[in-house]
């Protein structure tokens, strides 16, 4: 089985034994990030530097100006956390150590284009915008989020590429100093707090026989009962027990066909500038309504455009399960659990974890993460990778 873990480059150069390291790890493919958000990070092996601060989201190598030139939403050039080429620099190591290399693509998640153009962001049903979630609804944000993977993705000896929040995100973020868990939201609680109501989605809501101010009004009166913990908040159907059903189901039409057009978009422009043979995957999740990283997605639809998914599967493999059901010949369905101890992952379990993913449809491994783990961490997916061989 395929075993690939997620690297940063700065994990990776001013490190001249790091790609050596990540190939004994006993991976087979590096999974490089190349456009990556704002993020602090711990290097716990680098010899020159502990901790990298990104303070922003940023293309990880040179831009093409000549495809930005003139236009409003354009990546923004990493600072001394990721100068130059370094995804280019870093990838080359990685290569030269044995590994395939694959691009990390981070796309609807962008604080600092959310603080310069508040425009482009979601806006909930209070008034309130999300300055890191761009609303995918929007013509230039799709133009730019479609433009951003393609080069992002195909970059020069690249084999294949994984896009992350290729769809709707919401109020989850792990933002800084993030004070939101006061009140327990639940999927239906996140899904009413993640609506937009932007113009570009009050065009689409009319367009299906809604009036915006309305249905925004719907939401702030669906959500009391939430702020007061006396509402069920567990799945969708707690979503449309407070919010109608017709109601709800009308604004997860709006949601999801929005989604799917974007993905399908993304994903033909990637492989029209792509060599022949290379991979696209998208982080994603199997419950459409979901917001985040991992998108929520309708798992027919995604794995007839896209060569596979890469579904996280830190909390149980189950999420899998809709996705080999599709029965897609040749499908990649990649496992992701986190090795890193201190955020929560289970290293020690990996050959346990990773059998019973198997046993519900996986046919990768992705690892999460070379350049954050501990030594002790890292010490044990050496051994598991050895046993699953």
């Amino acid at each position: 089985m395929k075993a690939s873990t997620f690297v940063y480059p700065w994990d990776v150069n001013g490190d001249p034994d790091a790609a050596a390291r990540i190939a004994g790890l006993g991976v087979q493919q590096a999974t490089l990030a190349s456009a990556y958000h704002s993020t602090r990070a711990l290097t716990p092996r680098h010899p020159r530097h502990r901790v990298v601060t990104a303070p922003h989201a940023a293309a990880l190598y040179p831009t093409d100006a000549a495809r930005w030139q003139g236009r409003r939403l354009r990546p923004y050039a990493a600072g001394d956390w990721a100068p130059g080429d370094a995804y280019g620099e870093a990838a080359s190591a990685l290569a030269g150590a044995g590994l395939d290399v694959h691009t990390w693509v981070v796309l609807a998640h962008n604080s600092r284009m959310g603080v310069e153009f508040p425009d482009t962001s979601v806006v909930n049903a209070y008034g309130d915008r999300y300055s890191w979630a761009p609303c995918i609804a929007q013509p230039d944000t799709r133009a730019y989020l479609v433009d951003l993977a393609v080069e992002a993705a195909v970059r020069p000896g690249a084999a294949g590429t994984e896009l992350e929040s290729l769809g709707w995100y919401g109020l989850p973020h792990l933002h800084a100093h993030d004070k939101t868990a006061g009140v327990a939201l639940g999927d239906a609680g996140t899904y009413l707090m993640s609506l937009c109501f932007c113009p570009s989605c009050g065009d689409g809501y009319t367009q299906l026989g809604l009036d915006p101010d309305e249905s925004a009004a719907s939401v702030r009166r669906a959500l009391e009962p939430v702020w007061r913990g006396e509402a069920p908040v567990e799945g969708w159907e707690d979503v449309e027990k407070l919010l109608g059903a017709e109601l709800a189901t009308a604004t997860r039409a709006w949601r999801d066909s929005v989604a799917r057009s974007l993905q399908t978009e993304a994903v033909l422009a990637v492989r029209a500038a792509a060599p022949e043979g290379f991979q696209i995957l998208l982080h994603a999740d199997p419950v459409s309504y979901r917001v985040g990283a991992n998108v929520g997605v309708d798992p027919g639809h995604i794995l007839s455009v896209a060569d596979g998914v890469v579904v996280p599967c830190a909390a149980g493999p189950e999420p899998l399960i809709p996705f080999a059901e599709q029965g897609v010949d040749g499908a990649v369905l990649a496992a992701n659990f986190t090795v890193v101890s201190g955020m929560g992952g289970r290293p020690a379990t990996l050959v346990e974890d990773v059998t019973r993913a198997v046993g519900l449809g996986a046919t990768e491994v992705r690892l999460y993460h070379a350049g954050l783990a501990s030594d002790a961490d890292l010490s044990l997916v050496v051994e598991a990778i050895g046993a699953l061989r």
